[in-house]
């Protein structure tokens, strides 16, 4: 169903059961991100529809996002560049630390601001259509969308290098051996994957979601003795929620849905 949500024109909303499918709608810019489209993914993430347990991210048309629109940049000085930035910042953050696990589904051009974007969702299912290239370089910017923080520890500074000093343009293949994306399907496919994924991560527990999403990379960012201390709480706050505890019930009963190998294989 479409919900009555404020927000710009530029995104869309249909919460599906405890799915909200949110799209980027500006399919004649490739989805590219302007200031007012920016605020509207922080209103949406700071304060999500009730019952909505996690997101599908995607792009109208063609192209998953083809970065900043950098007309938010014509004539700006260092201050409002600056703050900009800062903006950015913490519209980012408000998706990858926020409640919500987000997986977005990748077609296109996945370039700039929209990679950017993209590494700041928690789960990324790329379509064969799918490229990845950090231009900013090429027009005399840097990154200021989190992307030198985050994209890193996707790829390494070796590759963001490679990618920004010279032009280089990933294909979908490329960019999933890299480690831009977790699963890499075939064209049309991607939407209806993210889906599932998403509809699984909402079935989670509250508290194991909320450990993934906040515990789990600070754990990553501290030293080991730190990090297991911060497990070992972790650990015990989510065995002991009710939910937790109801959901190993029916294991040991046998209940529950046994862990079978992938008949597939992997994607």
């Amino acid at each position: 169903m479409t919900h009555d949500r404020v927000l710009p024109e530029s995104l869309t909303l249909q919460v599906q059961g405890a799915v909200a499918v949110l799209m980027l709608n500006r399919a004649r810019k490739r989805n590219a991100l302007d200031a007012e489209t920016v605020l509207g993914l922080e209103a949406f993430f700071t304060s999500p529809p009730e019952g909505v347990r996690a997101v599908v991210l995607h792009g109208d048309g063609d192209h998953f996002c083809a970065g900043l629109d950098l007309s938010d940049l014509s004539a700006t000085t260092v201050e409002a560049g600056l703050h900009h930035s800062r903006m950015w910042h913490r519209v980012m953050g408000a998706i990858q630390l926020g409640r919500l696990p987000v997986v977005a589904a990748l077609k296109g051009a996945v370039i700039g601001g929209g990679l950017e974007l993209a590494s700041a969702t928690h789960l990324r299912v790329a379509e064969r259509s799918s490229f990845y290239a950090l231009p900013e370089g090429q027009r005399g910017l840097f990154l200021g969308g989190g992307g030198s923080v985050r994209l890193p520890r996707l790829i390494g500074v070796a590759r963001m290098t490679d990618l920004m000093l010279t032009g280089r343009v990933y294909d979908a293949q490329e960019g999933h051996a890299a480690g831009l994306s977790h699963y890499l399907v075939e064209d049309g496919d991607g939407f209806d994957l993210a889906l599932e994924l998403a509809t699984k991560a909402a079935a989670v527990a509250p508290m194991t979601t909320y450990a993934v999403l906040q515990a789990l990379p600070r754990i990553a960012e501290v030293g080991p003795h730190e990090g297991y201390l911060l497990e070992s709480l972790m650990a015990a706050v989510a065995s002991s929620s009710e939910d937790a505890q109801a959901r190993m019930r029916e294991f040991l009963e046998g209940r529950a849905a046994r862990i079978a190998a992938p008949v597939d294989g992997p994607r």
